[in-house]
């Protein structure tokens, strides 16, 4: 019976964080990495933090902001980040674009970014995201501290 609520208790939690990490940028492998993405943050934010304040030159309060204020996902966080830098346009612009459209999906913000489907941009983006994501998948799939 113990093992039938603990099995419960894992499906709820994977229910929940799935239907949490859910986006619609028109691209699948795209959304694969940003949930690669939001599952890194979660088990270290501090680190996913401080690696996008390093990468993109923002503070960790800027970061934080976007999170806590603005209500975005890791994924979200790094998709404005990475929009701001590919398009050369402010992070507070992506954010106004991600708040007028935010159920739309990435895809859309991407384009009214001036990035448009199947452009170079576009492929630029997707395959940040996919190295971010498989470097988040790979560090949280590892073998631990090295021992056999």
């Amino acid at each position: 019976m113990k093992m039938l609520a603990e099995f419960v208790v894992m499906v709820l939690f994977i229910g929940c964080f799935h239907a949490k990490a859910q986006y619609n940028s028109g691209d699948e492998d795209l959304n694969k990495s940003l949930v690669n993405i939001d599952a890194d943050a979660s088990i270290n934010f501090g680190a996913f933090r401080a690696d996008l304040s390093g990468r993109y030159n923002v503070s960790d309060n800027k970061i934080d902001y976007l999170s806590v204020n603005i209500g975005m996902t890791a994924g979200d966080i790094y998709m404005t980040l990475e929009l701001a830098k590919i398009t050369g346009k402010p992070v507070d612009q992506v954010v106004v674009v991600y708040q007028n459209n935010r159920g739309k999906g990435w895809g859309v913000i991407a384009k009214e970014m001036g990035i448009k489907p199947g452009s170079q941009e576009f492929h630029a983006l997707k395959g940040n995201a996919k190295t971010k994501g498989n470097k988040a998948s790979q560090e949280n799939n590892g073998k631990g501290n090295g021992k056999k």
